[in-house]
C-alpha cells in the first residue's frame, strides 16, 4: 500500500513540475531557515550545560542599595567563597576567579604578546568545573604561587611543538616569572567564561584581602545534593551581619540597621550557572550574555517561516483541488476508501516535505559558516545529529507534511462521488475563502516582520549616531603605556609634535564604562551616595569634548585641583545640591583606602553616556591625575597615517613591548553588538519569509491566470487592454494585502514598543514605518503577480478561446 502511495505521489509531482518546484523550493527555504534557527537556539540554551554538576553550580552575586541607587553586580569579595564553604552547610564547595587587569604581556624567549582573557583562579578550579586539563594534575596545577595553566592555543602560540610543561614565562608589567604546570583544552564555545591563561590565585596578594566591602571577584559554589538554594540565600544574611556589619561601621560610620532604616540594603543572591548567559540580572558578567527575549523572537520567526511554507503548499493544493476532485470522484467510483485516499494525499505531502528536508540539510551545511560569521557563534552540523534534534527533524517532516497536506486530504475526500462528478465541488471552490484567508495570514506575518526589522535597524542607527555628550570619533585608545617605563613621558611629548595628532590625555579609565564605583558623602551629611569615579589629566575635556554646565575643569593654573572633584549632572541630582560649586565631597579613603579626604566641587559637566543605552546616565565624578597608563589620542586626518606614526614612535621608545590600541567609537559600538547581530539575523530571516510568501503568491497567480484563460480570451476579444486585464487579475491580491495590513500593523507596533522598552534611550515607533511596510507589501504583491498577469493578458485570444 505504501509503495503504491509513493509511486502515485512521485507521478503527481512529475506531472505538475512547475507547481512541484515552487512547493519544494519554498519548503526547502523554510526548513533551511528553521534548521539554522534551531541550531542557534540550541546553542544559546546549551551554555554551561557541559559541566558535570551544572545543575548544582551557582554564582554568588551582590545586591546593594545606597542613597536610592539599586546595584546588582556579579562581583563579590575575596573572603566570601571560604566563608560560604565553611559556614553554610548547604554549600559543598566554592571557588573564585577574577580577570587579570588590562591585557598583560606574556613572554617566552623571543615571543612577546599581549593577551586577553587572563584570569587568576583558585587551586580547585579544574575539580570544580568540567574544563578539561590535558596535561598536569587537576589538584595541583594551580596550587603553588607563580604557576600558570595555558590553553592548547596558547601553548602552540608560544611553544610550537615543544612541550610547555615546566617551562618558565614572564607575565605582566612587573615581569614576574611563572612556571607552566598545565595545558587545558580550549574552553567550549558555549561557556560563559573563556580563558586563555590561568594564573594561580595565591600568586596575587590582593586575593588574600580580607575586606568584605572590596568586591572584584567572581564567586561560585556547589550546592549539596538534595539541598535547596533558597536556604543558601537566607543564610547569606548571617554572613552579612557577621562580617559586613562591622566593616560598615568602621568605613562608613553606619550600622546595618541604620542602613536599612535609611532605605538601604546589602546582601547576596545566587544565579544558577546555566542561567548566567541568558537570564543574568547583572550588567557585569565575565562576558556579554545573550537575551532570552531574542530566543523567543527567533523561535517565533522560525515558526512563522515554516507556517508560511505550509501555507504555500495549502494554497496551491486548494487552488488545484477542483482538478484533483475529479481524481477523488473516480477513485471513489472504483471503490477506494476515504482512509486510503487520505493516506495518498498525506503521503504525497510528506514526500514533498522529505525531499525539502534533505535539500535543506544540504543547504544548511553550506550556509552554516556564513551564519556563524553573522551570529558570532561556532556551531557545526554535528549538533543536528543529537538524538533530540534527529527526533525533532523527523517530527518536522511529519508535521509539515500533515499540516501542508491536511486540507486536500480531509476536505476533498469528504465529498461523495456523485457530487464530485457533477461538478459541485468545483462550484464550491469558487468562493476561494480558504485561499484568501491563507494569503491574508501569510502577508500579515510578512508585514509584521518588515515593521519589526525596520524598528530594530532604526534603533541601532540611533544608538550609533546619538550625541553621547562626548565626541567618540577620531580617538585612539592606547593602553598600558606604563610598559614604556621611564620613556613614557618622552613618548607622549614626541607623539604630541606629530602631524595629525591634535590632543593627548592620560586617564586610568577604559571607556565605555567606569573602572571604579564607590561611596561618597557630602560634607555635613551622613547620607551615603554611590558614584562612579575615574582619574584623568588636565587635557581630558579637550580630548573627549564634553561640555561644562557650570564651573570649570581642572587647570594647571590651580595647584589645589589635586583636592578637587568634577561631577556630572546626575551626581548633582543624587546629592541634591542646589549650589554645587559651594559644596565639598567626602571621599572615604584616599587612593590607598587609609584616610578621608574633603574634595572641593569645582565644576559640573553635562551628562554624557559612558555606559549602555539600556540604562540612564548614573552619577559620575572625575579626579585629577598627572600620570596614568591609558593614553587617549585625538587625531585629525587619516587614521592609517596616525597609526603608522604611533607604531614607529612606540618601537623607538619601547624595548620589544607589544603595542595595544583601539578606536573609541568601535569600543562604544561593542555595547550594542548583540542588537546589531540580532538585527542582521532577523532581517535575513524576515527577507526569507517574505521571499517564500512571494513565491507562493507567484504560483497562485500563475494558477489563477491558468484557470481564467477562457475569461481572459473573451475579454480581450471584446477589446480589453493589457493594462485593464493586469489590474483585473492583480486587484484581488491587492485587496487581500490591504486586509492583512491592519492586524499586522497593530501587532508590529505593539511588539516593537515592547522591545524598545529595554532601552532607556530609544526611538518612538514612527507611523511612517507602518505606512511604508504596507506599501512595500502591496508593491511586492504587484511585482509578484504582475508578471503572470501581463503574460496572461498578452496571450493570443485565439489560443485562449481554444482552451479546453
Amino acid at each position: 500500500m505504501f509503495k503504491n502511495y509513493f509511486k502515485v505521489a512521485v507521478r503527481n509531482i512529475l506531472k505538475h513540475k512547475f507547481f512541484s518546484a515552487i512547493n519544494i523550493l519554498g519548503m526547502t527555504a523554510g526548513i533551511t531557515a528553521c534548521l539554522l534557527i534551531i541550531l542557534y537556539i540550541t546553542d544559546e540554551l546549551s551554555y554551561d550545560t557541559f559541566h558535570a554538576k551544572a545543575d548544582r553550580i551557582y554564582q554568588a552575586g551582590l545586591h546593594g542599595k545606597i542613597g536610592g541607587q539599586d546595584v546588582r553586580t556579579s562581583n563579590t569579595c575575596p573572603p566570601l567563597a571560604n566563608a560560604m564553604a565553611t559556614e553554610i552547610p548547604e554549600v559543598e564547595a566554592s571557588t573564585r576567579i577574577t580577570p587579570r587587569f588590562g591585557k598583560p604581556v606574556l613572554k617566552y624567549e623571543e615571543k612577546v604578546f599581549t593577551e586577553e582573557r587572563v584570569f587568576f583562579a583558585d587551586s580547585n578550579f579544574f575539580e570544580f568545573f568540567s574544563f578539561r586539563l590535558l596535561e598536569g594534575d587537576v589538584k595541583t596545577a594551580l596550587k603553588e604561587p607563580n604557576t600558570v595553566v595555558l590553553t592548547e592555543d596558547m601553548a602552540k602560540k608560544y611553544f610550537g611543538t615543544e612541550s610547555p610543561m615546566g617551562k618558565l614565562m614572564v607575565i605582566g608589567d612587573d615581569k614576574k616569572t611563572f612556571k607552566v604546570t598545565g595545558i587545558a583544552a580550549n574552553a567550549p564555545s558555549n561557556s560563559h567564561v573563556h580563558f586563555n591563561v590561568l594564573l594561580s590565585s595565591v600568586s596575587n596578594e590582593n586575593l588574600k584581602n580580607g575586606i568584605w566591602l572590596n568586591n572584584f571577584m567572581y564567586t561560585y559554589f556547589l550546592l549539596q545534593p538534595n539541598a535547596n538554594v533558597e536556604d543558601v540565600n537566607k543564610k547569606y544574611e548571617n554572613l552579612v551581619e557577621k562580617y559586613i556589619g562591622p566593616e560598615l561601621e568602621k568605613f562608613m560610620g553606619v550600622t546595618i540597621k541604620q542602613m536599612k532604616e535609611q532605605g538601604g540594603a546589602y546582601g547576596y543572591f545566587s544565579t544558577k550557572i546555566t542561567d548566567i548567559h541568558l537570564r543574568a540580572t547583572t550588567q557585569d558578567s565575565l562576558e556579554p550574555g545573550g537575551n532570552v527575549t531574542y530566543i523567543y523572537f527567533f523561535g517565533g520567526i522560525g515558526a512563522f517561516i515554516i507556517l508560511i511554507a505550509c501555507i504555500n503548499f495549502m494554497n496551491l493544493s486548494t487552488a488545484r483541488s477542483a482538478g484533483r476532485a475529479k481524481e477523488v470522484g473516480l477513485r471513489k467510483t472504483l471503490g477506494s476508501l476515504r482512509g486510503q485516499m487520505i493516506g495518498q494525499f498525506l503521503a504525497e505531502s510528506v514526500l514533498y516535505s522529505l525531499v525539502a528536508v534533505v535539500l535543506a540539510l544540504v543547504a544548511c551545511y553550506f550556509l552554516l559558516p556564513a551564519f556563524n560569521l553573522l551570529s558570532g557563534k561556532v556551531m557545526n552540523m554535528q549538533a543536528l545529529a543529537s538524538p533530540q534534534l534527529v527526533g525533532a527533524i523527523v517530527a518536522l517532516v511529519i508535521f509539515v507534511g500533515i499540516v501542508a497536506g491536511s486540507y486536500p486530504a480531509f476536505y476533498l475526500t469528504s465529498f461523495n462521488a456523485v457530487e464530485v462528478l457533477k461538478g459541485k465541488v468545483r462550484a464550491g471552490m469558487k468562493t476561494k475563502g480558504v485561499r484568501s484567508f491563507l494569503v491574508i495570514f501569510q502577508f500579515a506575518l510578512s508585514i509584521f516582520l518588515i515593521i519589526f526589522t525596520m524598528v530594530v535597524y532604526q534603533q541601532i542607527q540611533y544608538m550609533q549616531e546619538k550625541n553621547l555628550g562626548i565626541d567618540k570619533n577620531n580617538i585612539i585608545v592606547l593602553q598600558s603605556t606604563g610598559r614604556l617605563g621611564t620613556n613614557k613621558e618622552a613618548f607622549k611629548n614626541a607623539l604630541a609634535q606629530q602631524t595629525g595628532v591634535a590632543k593627548l590625555s592620560f586617564t586610568n579609565n577604559n571607556f565605555p564604562g567606569v573602572n571604579n564605583t564607590t561611596v561618597f558623602k557630602s560634607a555635613g551629611s551622613e547620607q551615603d551616595h554611590i558614584m562612579g569615579l575615574y582619574f584623568a589629566d588636565h587635557d581630558q575635556m579637550d580630548v573627549m569634548k564634553f561640555e561644562m554646565k557650570e564651573g570649570r575643569y581642572f587647570s594647571k593654573d590651580f595647584p589645589s585641583d589635586t583636592m578637587a572633584i568634577v561631577l556630572n549632572e546626575a551626581a548633582v541630582r543624587e546629592f541634591g545640591f542646589e549650589h554645587p560649586l559651594e559644596e565639598e565631597i567626602l571621599f572615604n579613603g584616599d587612593d590607598n583606602g587609609v584616610t578621608t579626604k574633603r574634595l572641593k566641587v569645582i565644576g559640573v559637566v553635562k551628562n554624557f553616556n559612558f555606559e549602555s543605552f539600556k540604562t540612564e546616565v548614573r552619577p559620575l565624578s572625575i579626579r585629577l591625575t598627572k600620570d596614568s597608563d591609558n593614553l587617549l589620542i585625538r587625531y585629525e586626518g587619516s587614521p592609517k597615517t596616525v597609526v603608522a606614526t604611533l607604531e614607529k614612535l612606540w618601537k623607538e621608545h619601547s624595548t620589544n613591548e607589544p603595542l595595544e590600541y583601539s578606536f573609541l567609537d568601535e569600543n562604544f559600538d561593542e555595547l550594542f553588538r548583540a542588537e546589531q547581530r540580532m538585527g542582521n539575523i532577523f532581517s535575513i530571516f524576515s527577507a526569507l519569509a517574505i521571499f517564500i510568501a512571494s513565491l507562493g503568491l507567484f504560483a497562485l497567480a500563475a494558477f489563477t491566470s491558468e484557470q481564467r484563460t477562457k475569461e481572459i480570451g473573451i475579454r480581450k476579444a471584446m477589446g480589453a487592454t493589457v493594462f485593464s486585464l493586469t489590474v483585473l487579475l492583480s486587484k484581488e491580491f491587492t485587496k487581500l494585502v490591504l486586509i492583512a495590513f491592519v492586524p499586522a500593523a497593530a501587532v508590529g507596533w505593539y511588539v516593537s514598543n515592547q522591545w524598545l522598552q529595554s532601552f532607556t534611550y530609544r526611538i518612538p515607533v514612527d507611523p511612517l514605518i507602518l505606512v511604508f511596510s504596507g506599501l512595500a507589501a502591496i508593491l511586492l504583491a504587484w511585482l509578484t503577480v504582475s508578471y503572470q498577469s501581463i503574460k496572461a493578458a498578452r496571450s493570443n485570444p485565439v489560443e485562449s478561446l481554444r482552451y479546453e
